[in-house]
């Protein structure tokens, strides 16, 4: 369905706006192995897997702030749909 400019711009703000929103984030994933003790968080860093003590009382915000990365590169993504559509447009 194709959408009018006007659409197209408040979708933009919308994104910016949860963007903005969910900027509280951290980069990477939130696990806790049989093996070790405790959850750790784990990401790439230069092609190599850092992995980082989580404590037992931050491991639920820690969850949040990993989720809400996820969801900040999805909107991101959109959101960079959206700003090509303008500019097809010559909207922006």
């Amino acid at each position: 369905m194709a959408r009018s400019v006007k659409q197209l711009v408040i979708r933009r703000e919308w994104l910016k706006k949860g963007i903005h929103a969910h900027l509280d984030l951290l980069m990477g994933s939130v696990v806790h192995a049989p093996s070790h003790s405790g959850h750790y968080l784990t990401d790439k860093v230069d092609g190599k897997t850092v992995t980082r003590y989580i404590r037992k009382g931050l491991v639920k915000k820690a969850g949040r702030m990993t989720d809400n990365h996820r969801r900040v590169r999805r909107m991101a993504r959109e959101l960079s749909g959206v700003n090509w559509e303008l500019l097809k447009r010559e909207a922006l």
